[in-house]
C-alpha cells in the first residue's frame, strides 16, 4: 500500500502538473487524482466532492493533500478535511519538484511523504542565473 495523493487545485492547474509529472515518471501512478475547483462552484460543493475523494485514495495509510494557493478555496476546503479525516496532511504551494517528491516517496509513510515534498517544492525554488554570471 501506499500513500494517496489528492491535488486540490485551481483549474486547470492540477491535471496539467499530473500530466507532466506522469510524463516524467513515465506512467501515471495508482492512488493520486487532480480535483480541480472552479471559482463560481459554492464551498459545500467542493467540500463534498473533496471527502468523497479523500475516502476513495485512503487505502489506509492516508492522503496528502497538496494545493496550489493557501488562502484560497482548495486551500481552505482541505484544510477543513482535516477535521474529518485525521489519517491526512496539507500543503499549500504545490509545484512540479513537489509533486515528483510526493509521487516518488508516496510508499513511505504519511509523515515521511508530507517531509519529502515539503523538502522538493523548497529545494525546487532556485533563483537562476546566466552560466557566464557565476563565479
Amino acid at each position: 500500500m501506499s500513500v494517496g495523493i489528492l491535488m486540490m487545485t485551481h483549474h486547470p492547474c492540477g491535471e496539467d502538473l499530473l500530466r507532466v509529472a506522469t510524463a516524467i515518471l513515465g506512467g501515471r501512478p495508482p492512488g493520486v487524482e487532480a480535483m480541480e475547483v472552479v471559482n463560481d462552484v459554492p464551498c459545500e460543493i467542493v467540500t463534498a466532492e473533496a471527502a468523497e475523494r479523500l475516502e476513495r485514495l485512503d487505502t489506509g495509510e492516508g492522503v496528502l493533500i497538496l494545493t496550489d494557493l493557501y488562502g484560497s478555496t482548495p486551500a481552505n476546503v482541505a484544510v477543513s478535511l482535516l477535521a474529518i479525516h485525521e489519517r491526512s496532511r496539507v500543503i499549500a504551494g504545490l509545484n512540479l519538484p513537489m509533486l515528483l517528491r510526493a509521487l516518488t516517496y508516496a510508499a513511505l509513510d504519511l509523515d515521511a511523504v508530507a517531509e519529502k515534498a515539503l523538502q522538493g517544492g523548497r529545494d525546487g525554488v532556485l533563483l537562476c542565473s546566466r552560466r557566464d554570471d557565476r563565479t
